[in-house]
């Protein structure tokens, strides 16, 4: 049986691949059907009939996670880094006949290349289902608090 110090384990260890850059590892979090959403506006409701900063399938992810890696990506010579501060994550559902749980984690998020840093804060929400028995990420939704900004390139994952 899932428990709620499973959940929060799993929310901050997915932080914690993301890094220390494991993205490989971060992708096999995520369902064959997973998707990676960050909205463009607050309380949006469907990526599909908005704009948003992210809307990405495992597909595009691995794209990402590949140009992240690849020798002749100077943009990330050196590499960025990031880290999260989390707060402890909230259990919103757990649904344990269905295998379906979903978490929300306030955060502040720390990106920084070269001489430039850049603060980010939001929420996250974890959509997650229980598969042979591992917790897997079928939807994870960043909202920040100031989406609506201009922003320049974001490089990793919050």
């Amino acid at each position: 049986m899932i428990t709620e110090a499973d959940l929060i384990g799993f929310v901050r260890h997915e932080a914690r691949l993301i890094d220390e850059q494991h993205f490989d590892e971060w992708l096999a979090l995520f369902t064959p059907d997973g998707r990676y959403w960050m909205p463009l506006e607050m309380g949006q409701a469907d990526p599909l009939l908005h704009n948003s900063l992210f809307y990405d399938d495992l597909v595009l992810l691995r794209i990402r996670v590949e140009r992240l890696k690849g020798a002749k990506t100077y943009s990330q010579k050196p590499k960025s880094r990031c880290h999260h501060l989390l707060q402890t994550p909230t259990v919103e559902i757990a649904d344990h006949a269905a295998g379906r749980f979903e978490t929300w984690t306030p955060f502040h998020y720390v990106e920084t290349r070269l001489d430039e840093q850049t603060l980010f804060a939001g929420w996250s929400r974890h959509s997650l289902v229980l598969i042979e028995g591992a917790l897997r990420i079928r939807l994870k939704r960043v909202d920040l608090v100031n989406c609506d900004s201009a922003f320049g390139n974001i490089q990793l994952f919050m």
